[in-house]
């Protein structure tokens, strides 16, 4: 198969850091305006990783920064957290030579992606960085774990498994594209099952950010999960 032009076209603008170790990247059209994250942490092996959860635009400033930082450290890698977050993969991993780590029911999205490593239930990258699939938002949808010793104060990136809305507040959102309802709501049951006593500490979507009205972590990412009622969702209607 052909490969596609590696240089992008936009100049765009590169991500900011958001603490440290870890940035956020500005919406991606190619995500329906979207949030994708790059985390560095001490690679198991020895030396300093790196991972770009979801895709962020594809232009000039963003593909400079994941080489320049990509040089430097001892590995870099992709994970999806849905088909929605996976933009222009394919132009971003001919670029950067890394491998995409996808839950297996989306991987036949992404013909033609060298490197593919498709997950199952569970999945475990490193010791602190760990894979669960949550299938609701889409059939592949998947949620990453950093905790020690990857991060001092755990973060969860949900994906749009939580979408802001409003100020230190995440939750389900049901849209006319989400696959399906009931599953959503078993997959955060089992999420918070899942998740070790009193983590995450944080919480980074994957979604749009504005109604976290300037904010891009939310805080107490436990008490947030154990607050949503499950009940009272099953009836909400498509947004």
């Amino acid at each position: 198969m052909c490969s596609l032009p590696a240089q992008p076209t936009a100049a765009g603008r590169p991500p900011r850091l958001v603490r440290e170790g870890l940035w956020l990247f500005a919406p991606s059209r190619d995500s329906q305006g979207g949030s994708a994250w790059w985390l560095e942490h001490e690679a198991a092996g020895g030396g300093r990783a790196g991972l770009l959860v979801d895709v962020p635009a594809h232009n000039e400033a963003n593909l400079a920064f994941l080489q320049e930082r990509g040089a430097g450290l001892a590995g870099g890698r992709i994970v999806l957290t849905g088909r929605e977050g996976h933009g222009r993969l394919r132009r971003f991993q001919e670029a950067l030579g890394w491998p995409v780590h996808v839950q297996e029911q989306e991987a036949y999205l992404l013909p033609g992606v060298q490197r593919l490593e498709p997950f199952g239930a569970e999945h475990r990258l490193d010791a602190g960085l760990d894979l669960l699939w949550t299938p609701g938002p889409t059939p592949g949808a998947a949620v990453l774990l950093a905790s020690a010793p990857v991060a001092a104060e755990s973060i969860l990136f949900c994906g749009r498994l939580l979408s802001p809305v409003a100020p230190g507040q995440l939750a389900p959102l049901r849209t006319r594209r989400s696959f399906h309802w009931s599953r959503w709501l078993r997959s955060l049951e089992r999420l918070r099952g899942w998740l070790p006593a009193e983590q995450p500490q944080w919480l980074a979507s994957g979604a749009g950010l504005g109604a976290l009205r300037g904010e891009v972590l939310v805080e107490g990412g436990r008490r947030v999960l154990e607050q949503l009622d499950l009940s009272a969702l099953a009836a909400q209607e498509p947004v």
